[in-house]
């Protein structure tokens, strides 16, 4: 009989006044039988609305009967048919938006937990070792993959299993692109990323670090020197937008990219280890009310900030954050101080001391259909703060664009593709993520380089 309670099986957490000292994963994971007991509350649809939600269309209701049953190994079999990275976007992608906002649970009650049990089933195989199986033999057919972030990954771990010969180029000198450098420790462990490369790697996929597209070597050499027959771009969005006021060159302001990447990648966050620079001080505002804003003001809370405020222009129900970011960052005694809009940051001898704002009214919705926010004029305040840190977005770097004469582009940078192939006007060049969208979410940038990889496939085995 199916588990009729209308909310979720729990999910164990680190409580507030623990983790803020911490950068251990706050959310701790199901055990076996609460996976169980949440997935005894699915009621396998036979339309499935849930799947419609699922950027790469993991057959959900199929994968949680086996966790019902216990059959951990088989779920992680269906799930990985489609998803590459299932512990990851087990704790990171937004399910609540996408596949449990189908849920036919939640008409009445709560959503089935499926992101939960995505993580669960994930961790499993993890524990036990159960990785894909490599294909018996390459087609000898050559692919290069520019960028090692969920895109990259997902279009370079699709197309080795089908035998090509897969070769990922990395700027940096970790691979993994914005689940190293953006996403914390406390919501996404790095060991944990580092081992779905390892899987991916099994595959038979290479990885060159260090070599930056448009500078090391050009798209155009790729193909026509080094015989790649295609080119994935999943270069992601790090060129972090500031906001053009005045004081935004002083020290001790940040973007949210170097911030994070201090903390995450070069390891700021463990000092005891690692000598990296980073400054926080006492009291920090975070400008932005997305994911990105969420991570830094959380992270700025854990290396001694006494006093975090969330900066953002329109009010609580337009914070583009997730909910449970915006729970737990408010549970770690983040400050929300909303329809709010920076208009100088001020300093003394070049350090900053406070960020003068502006208050804010909403008027009618602008192109995002959010109401658009309008100063209030005569309501300017100063807020004391010893750094600031923007999160307003970022957007792809221009050096591919600016080495690949025939590749189309916005005119904020991204590259223009054929949404069903995702290929570029530049011949057997493809891209997809953040480089097309500007940055969004693990699971979009995901399902656009399993898009591209089976339009590489379509076309390189006609």
């Amino acid at each position: 009989m199916p588990n009729m309670d209308p909310e979720k099986t729990p999910i164990p957490e680190q409580a507030p006044g623990e983790r803020i000292q911490n950068f251990q994963e706050v959310t701790l994971g199901y055990t076996e039988e609460q996976a169980k007991q949440e997935a005894e509350r699915c009621l396998r649809c036979k339309k499935q609305p849930c799947m419609d939600g699922c950027p790469v269309q993991v057959p959900i209701a199929e994968f949680i009967g086996h966790v019902a049953a216990g059959n951990f190994k088989e779920a992680y079999s269906v799930i990985t048919r489609e998803n590459r990275l299932p512990a990851i976007c087990g704790r990171v992608c937004p399910q609540e938006t996408q596949c449990e906002a189908l849920c036919v649970r939640g008409l009445k009650g709560e959503a089935v937990g499926i992101g939960r049990l995505e993580r669960f089933v994930a961790d499993y195989a993890l524990s036990a070792a159960i990785a894909p199986r490599p294909p018996e033999k390459t087609n000898g057919i050559k692919v290069a993959v520019v960028g090692s972030g969920p895109a990259g990954i997902t279009c370079a771990g699709e197309l080795a299993q089908s035998g090509f010969e897969v070769t990922i180029f990395e700027a940096l000198h970790a691979p993994g692109g914005v689940l190293m450098y953006g996403i914390p420790e406390f919501r996404l462990p790095k060991k944990l990323v580092q081992k779905e490369i390892e899987a991916v790697t099994n595959l038979g996929v290479r990885f060159e670090k260090n070599v930056i597209i448009g500078r090391s070597i050009t798209v155009d050499e790729l193909i026509k020197e080094e015989g790649f027959r295609a080119v994935f771009i999943g270069s992601g969005a790090g060129l972090p937008n500031f906001m053009r006021i005045p004081g935004e060159n002083l020290n001790g302001v940040y973007s949210a990219n170097e911030f994070l990447t201090r903390s995450n990648l070069m390891g700021a966050y463990d000092s005891s280890r690692n000598a990296t620079p980073i400054r926080v001080g006492k009291s920090v505002a975070v400008v932005g009310g997305g994911n990105v804003a969420m991570d830094a003001a959380r992270t700025a809370r854990r290396l001694g900030a006494e006093k975090v405020i969330i900066v953002y222009r329109r009010s609580e129900k337009e914070l583009p954050a997730r909910l449970e970011e915006i729970q737990h960052a408010r549970e770690e005694q983040i400050e929300f101080q909303l329809l709010t809009n920076p208009i100088e940051i001020l300093g003394d001898k070049g350090e900053v001391t406070a960020i003068r704002c502006i208050s804010m009214q909403l008027g009618e919705p602008d192109a995002s259909g959010r109401r658009r926010p309008i100063p209030i004029k005569g309501s300017e305040e100063e807020i004391p703060v010893d750094t600031v840190i923007i999160a307003i977005g970022s957007s792809p770097n221009p050096l591919i664009r600016q080495t690949t004469p025939e590749l189309h582009t916005e005119k904020w940078g991204g590259i223009i593709v054929n949404e069903e192939t995702m290929e570029s006007s530049r011949a057997d060049v493809y891209a997809g993520g953040d480089t097309v969208t500007g940055a969004a979410t693990v699971i979009l940038a995901m399902g656009a380089g399993k898009q591209a990889a089976k339009a590489i496939k379509e076309k390189l085995l006609c």
